[in-house]
């Protein structure tokens, strides 16, 4: 079954269906502790916070203002961030107060509402400098090109084919960049299901990542999922998909092969996203949660009936 979404109609509600996905995902792997990024008000940005380190966001000029939620300033009153900011300065800074604490900021800036995703983590984040986007006509950004469904389903299947393309017709995928993950498997683990990216093309002249991954079901009962509903993470953006080829189920202790492909930025700019990147894939999830297996060693133990209840 093929699915074809635009990455608009994504933007807004796949971002926050996936956030307690994203909070369950090991962040050892973002091992950069000071980053830049681009100020984009389509796009949300996860911030990895620690209890016991300062995280501090920074923006090219005075911020205008700032809004969350579980978010305390004295420290006194409860929440699960503690912010520090001077007004009329260009940062902020927080810390989390909380293990796995998760809460969104928005910050207004230049007329513009700007949304993190604060999460507790063991690999924070410690500074974050925010950067305007550099306008259309740099070098490395513009609009994304206009792919059109066809185009998209041709890319999915010159991604299956590929061996065969690359061994018969090698000039057909000449300009495809190509990467596996053997060595260094990319595994998101979800508990009682697992996404692991194996392999990943990137086609540069439509901007769009192709990426094979196998999501492997744990559980004794049927994995059911969104079939359109597969983003990307790549350092701290989300990017939905454009296309993918799932049915949206794995069967009990089974494994599942599916294809999709990510297209420019929500915002349809250029993505220009590099394959050597730490990807995560991330999907919506229909079924429910299995309940916890509770194991113990302690003895039944019956209820003692009043004598005068006996019969």
């Amino acid at each position: 079954m093929k699915s074809i979404v635009s990455k608009s109609s994504l933007a807004i509600t796949a971002l926050f269906t996936v956030t307690t996905l994203a909070a369950t995902i090991t962040l050892a792997q973002s091992s950069k502790e000071i980053l830049k990024d681009f100020l984009d008000d389509n796009v949300l940005v996860v911030v990895p916070v620690a209890t016991n380190r300062v995280t501090t966001i920074s923006f090219p000029s005075p911020i205008e203002a700032i809004d969350g939620a579980g978010i305390t300033v004295d420290g006194k009153t409860p929440g699960q961030f503690q912010l520090a900011h001077t007004k009329g300065s260009a940062f902020l800074s927080v810390r989390a107060l909380l293990p796995k604490a998760s809460a969104n900021l928005n910050i207004r800036w230049n007329d513009q509402t700007y949304v993190f995703e604060l999460i507790e983590s063991d690999a924070p984040v410690l500074s974050l400098n925010m950067e305007a986007l550099p306008p259309p006509e740099d070098e490395g950004f513009g609009h994304a090109p206009d792919v059109s469904p066809l185009i998209l389903l041709s890319l999915l299947d010159k991604a299956k084919a590929f061996p065969l393309l690359k061994s018969q017709q090698p000039e057909s995928v000449a300009d495809v960049g190509f990467t596996t993950y053997d060595s260094k498997p990319l595994v998101s683990d979800f508990n009682d299901y697992q996404i692991q990216i194996e392999e990943a093309f990137r086609f540069n002249a439509e901007d769009t990542l192709v990426f094979r991954v196998a999501i492997t079901n744990e559980a004794n009962a049927p994995l059911i999922y969104q079939p359109d509903s597969f983003m990307l993470r790549a350092g701290n953006r989300l990017y939905p998909q454009s296309i993918s080829d799932a049915d949206g189920s794995v069967p009990p202790k089974s494994r599942s092969i599916v294809y999709f492909a990510v297209t420019g930025t929500p915002d349809g700019g250029r993505n220009n996203l590099s394959l050597k990147n730490k990807f995560v894939v991330l999907i919506h999830r229909l079924s429910p949660i299995p309940p916890p297996v509770v194991v113990t060693n302690s003895p039944t133990v019956h209820p003692i009936r009043s004598p005068r209840n006996q019969p």
